[in-house]
């Protein structure tokens, strides 16, 4: 077996991370189209990222030893400033499951129902608020829908002085954190909030203390209660340990990014996508209209497989690891590929064309269908995400006749994001009355 890493371009890492931020898919077709199913890109400092979208070796990474591939150490430099140490998607080892299961009873899938009727609401104000014959940006609108929906159902606030407090500081820091070019200092693992002085440290300072004022108050409070908080409150571990304040932080502060800005840019791609396709969308509309969900998923689906929100999934390499023809030292990383996965042609017949009907009588495969992850770190969200988004469709594209107002968006950066241009901007022609009951 040789120990060399698989091919890869030669450009220096800092270059390579610049065009990262930049231009991901471009870069991510060039170089599969160069080098195949399995590359290497240089990272700065050392080692390397080797990007894979071979299925069968997508389906290793994610059933190999989790103490040889460690997820939380390879999502731990970009996302721990922001997220924390004890965040499910930092964490390895049995720290990682004893938080997976003290998280898993708020998300089992027959609780999402519970919040079917918040998310109806939420949806219904939002759209009511949307400009008739002009043209707006959807991806603010769906971020205040997602937003609210996660200060409801995790957090717990109504709305009121509590509610706008925390809501307006988390707007602020969420617009500064997803400038693009604080992944360069990530990349080269500088925490850009060490410095106090600047308005990001500032704000999620401020952000931190009212999460912990809210803990503390919630922790006086009878038990009880039908929100994510109280749950995480109220769950034991097998030794009878409750969550400290910080970890329910850092979980708290993991489900409303994971939560909010993904699925928000999510379903401002879906309507892109839907607008795009004007008889698609028309298509869903008649659906919808009879009651009937079937066509609704595949749209969903295939809307994530063309437009991830994450393009790879990051695993730490901690002892040597077989990778196909490769031996792959410690202290590289793998890297598999959402975006390449979903664009194989053997998967995908036409892999470019937004094809809803592909999915209709066919379950996903998950080693080339992957937006929420594999394995056993498979996001623990992934059945809230697609329940919300099914609720926001089912409210608006019946009652919406709008198009798209400069033609289909292109792919831009938002923090580790892929959002469209724009922010998907439209025209609502008409919004029809809500059908009775």
């Amino acid at each position: 077996m040789s120990d060399r890493l698989p091919p890869g371009p030669r450009t220096p890492g800092i270059l390579q991370i610049l065009r990262w931020i930049a231009q991901p898919l471009p870069m991510l077709d060039e170089y599969h189209r160069r080098f195949g199913d399995v590359f290497s890109m240089r990272a700065p400092g050392g080692g390397a990222f080797i990007v894979i979208s071979d299925p069968q070796l997508i389906k290793e990474v994610f059933s190999a030893d989790p103490d040889v591939l460690l997820a939380g150490a390879g999502n731990a430099t970009i996302l721990e400033p922001m997220l924390g140490k004890h965040s499910l998607l930092t964490l390895d080892g049995a720290e990682h499951l004893r938080e997976r299961r003290l998280l898993l009873p708020a998300f089992h899938g027959d609780r999402m129902h519970a919040f079917a009727t918040v998310m109806r609401e939420i949806t219904e104000s939002s759209f009511a608020s949307w400009p008739v014959g002009q043209p707006f940006s959807l991806h603010p609108f769906m971020q205040s829908i997602t937003l609210d929906v996660i200060l409801r159902t995790v957090f717990g606030l109504a709305d009121g002085s509590g509610h706008r407090a925390l809501r307006d500081k988390l707007v602020e820091l969420l617009d500064i954190a997803m400038n693009p070019w604080l992944l360069v200092p990530a990349m080269l693992q500088i925490d850009p909030f060490r410095w106090s002085f600047l308005r990001i440290t500032k704000l999620k300072r401020a952000v931190d203390d009212e999460i912990y004022r809210l803990i503390a108050e919630r922790r006086r409070q009878p038990a009880g209660g039908n929100d994510v908080l109280a749950m995480m409150l109220a769950a034991r571990d097998e030794l009878g340990r409750a969550m400290t304040d910080v970890e329910v932080r850092d979980e708290l502060v993991t489900l409303l990014l994971a939560g909010h800005e993904t699925t928000a840019t999510s379903l401002a791609w879906t309507f892109d996508q839907l607008l795009a396709h004007p008889a698609v969308y028309e298509k869903l509309r008649d659906e919808l209209a009879q009651g009937r969900d079937t066509y609704l998923d595949a749209v969903l689906r295939e809307t994530m497989r063309v437009r991830p929100i994450i393009p790879m999934i990051g695993r730490h390499v901690a002892k040597p690891y077989q990778l196909g023809r490769w031996t792959i030292p410690a202290g590289n990383r793998l890297a598999p590929s959402i975006y390449l996965a979903g664009q194989r042609a053997d998967a995908y017949p036409d892999p470019r064309a937004f094809k809803p009907e592909r999915w209709l009588g066919v379950k996903p495969d998950p080693y080339t269908w992957l937006p929420f992850g594999g394995g056993t770190r498979r996001c623990i969200g992934m059945a809230f995400a697609q329940f919300e988004m099914r609720i926001v469709l089912q409210t608006v594209v019946p009652r919406a006749r709008m198009q798209l107002a400069d033609g289909p968006a292109t792919v831009s950066r938002r923090g580790i994001t892929l959002a469209p241009s724009g922010g998907t901007r439209v025209v609502l022609q008409q919004r029809e009355a809500k059908a009775a009951a």
